[in-house]
Formats: C-alpha cells, sequence, structure tokens
C-alpha cells in the first residue's frame, strides 16, 4: 500500500526570512509601503527618522523592524552608530588642545634671528608654544649671540634654544656657533639665506626662489625679479601662503621641533 501524502508538516513552523538592518545615513533614499511615501533620511526625532522627499515635504515615521523599502526590498532601519569625534590638528601637525588657557612663560626662550623669523614661526607652532609657555624672541641677528647669551644667564632651568639662518660649512654664521660652548643652550639652523626661503615654492606658487647675486639684498632681489613690490608686501605674501607645516621645508621643520623639545622636555 502507498500512504497518504497529508502535505508538509503542521507542526514544522516554517524559518522567516531575517530582514537585514540598514544603517540610516543622512541621504539614504527609502520608501515608507504603508503610505507610498518615498524620500531621503534627514535625521532622527525623538527616536523617529525624518524622511524629505523629492517636493521637499518632510514626514516621520518610527522606526519599525521592516517597516521600510530599499531598492524594493524591506529592510529595518537603524540609528547610525556615533562616529569618535576626530582630534582637532594644530598647523604644526600636533593634537589641538581645546580651551586653552594663557600660562605664565616659562624662564626658557626660544630667540630666532629676526621678525620675520618670528613671524614664520608663531604662524606654525604658536599653538604648542602656548601650551608649553615659551616665548619667541627676535635677535635682530646672530653678530653678538655669544654675548647675549652671557646677559641672559643661562641654567638648567632656564634654557635658551636658537635658530640661526644659513647654518652652513664655512659660514659666518657656523664660526659664531662653532663659539657657543653652553651645555643649556642648543643652536639649530636651515641652510637657506633667509627664512622666506625656508617656505616651499609651491606655496607661494613659483616654481623655485630666485638666485640672487652676492651684494645685492636678498629680500629686496626677490621682490625685484618677482613683482612682488616692495619687502614689506612681499613677507606678506609668504607669510600667509602658510597654513601648516606642510607649507615649509624638513630642514626648518626638524630645527624648530628640535628647540622646543630642548627647552620643554626636563633632562634626566
Amino acid at each position: 500500500m502507498r500512504s497518504h501524502d497529508y502535505g508538509r508538516d503542521v507542526l514544522n513552523t516554517p524559518k522567516r526570512k531575517k530582514v537585514p538592518e540598514v544603517a540610516a545615513e543622512p541621504g539614504l533614499v527609502v520608501e515608507d509601503p504603508a503610505s507610498g511615501f518615498c524620500g531621503a533620511v534627514v535625521k532622527f526625532e525623538y527616536g523617529q527618522v525624518v524622511l524629505e522627499d523629492r517636493h521637499g515635504r518632510h514626514r516621520l515615521f518610527p522606526l519599525n523592524p521592516a517597516g521600510f523599502l530599499l531598492d524594493g526590498k524591506p529592510v529595518t532601519l537603524v540609528q547610525p552608530a556615533p562616529q569618535a569625534q576626530k582630534p582637532k590638528i594644530s598647523a604644526s601637525g600636533s593634537v589641538k588642545v581645546e580651551g586653552l588657557r594663557a600660562r605664565t612663560a616659562k624662564a626658557s626662550r626660544i630667540w630666532v634671528e629676526g621678525k620675520h623669523d618670528a613671524e614664520l614661526v608663531e604662524r606654525v607652532w604658536g599653538h604648542d608654544l602656548r601650551v608649553e609657555g615659551i616665548v619667541v624672541e627676535p635677535l635682530n641677528g646672530v653678530d653678538e649671540l655669544p654675548q647675549r647669551i652671557s646677559e641672559f644667564g643661562t641654567a638648567p632651568h632656564r634654557r635658551l634654544g636658537v635658530l640661526v639662518d644659513h647654518l652652513v660649512a664655512h659660514s659666518k654664521e657656523q664660526q659664531i656657533v662653532d663659539r657657543i660652548t653652553d651645555d643649556n643652550v642648543l643652536v639649530t639652523g636651515h641652510p637657506y639665506v633667509d627664512i622666506w626661503q625656508a617656505v616651499k615654492p609651491r606655496a607661494v606658487r613659483i616654481e623655485a626662489w630666485p638666485v640672487i647675486p652676492r651684494g645685492t639684498d636678498w629680500k629686496t632681489g626677490v621682490c625685484e625679479r618677482l613683482g612682488w613690490g616692495e619687502t614689506w608686501e612681499g613677507w606678506q605674501r609668504v607669510l600667509s601662503s602658510v597654513s601648516s607645516y606642510k607649507d615649509v621645508e624638513s630642514d626648518l621643520l626638524g630645527a624648530v621641533e628640535r628647540l622646543i623639545d630642548f627647552v620643554t622636555v626636563p633632562r634626566d
């Protein structure tokens, strides 16, 4: 005898197909099947999602399971996971300290050759220096550097970092620096004739810094060659072109970073 076919087992409950969950990111276009309203996710209010249709009309919908259609298929909308806020970065590339309050300046100092050097260092490292309480002061040249250091009166808690232009072998600047033997003084420098040259040419939208013959003031010669007007006008053009450490040469970056470490990191 052949057994009768009674069909499927009524006790065997069929498994429901799982409806995918989709993060309701702004701009995601879905449809509410009950009302036929189709729109893009705008925001969330009171645990519900706000959709905007192509006419600019807004409607509020509850986040029901399988409550929406995405490309014609049912989905469950869920709120996107909150994204971790990225830290703000200073012009030097360091993590920016929010809510920074003015603090008493430390005894240590960073000296640079002139006003333009000080302004460029402030432009890139100003935030870092204020965090550390370090003041940058222009020297107006390094001819009297050994004497100025003696007058300053260095100590382990009162150190000096000095940034020198055109610090290359056999230069006048190198000869002056070689006379300094104070352990509480660190002199670093860059190979450029002037701090202007430490700014990358692409930042100021030129192919290269022009070569200025000896006997001609370098800044004056540059402004004449490039048609930048007076030197103060040329400097404003250069300084305004710098927005971060990416706009200056690595020689300057390394020199200044070493100075900041020297005057801020306590010795063992």
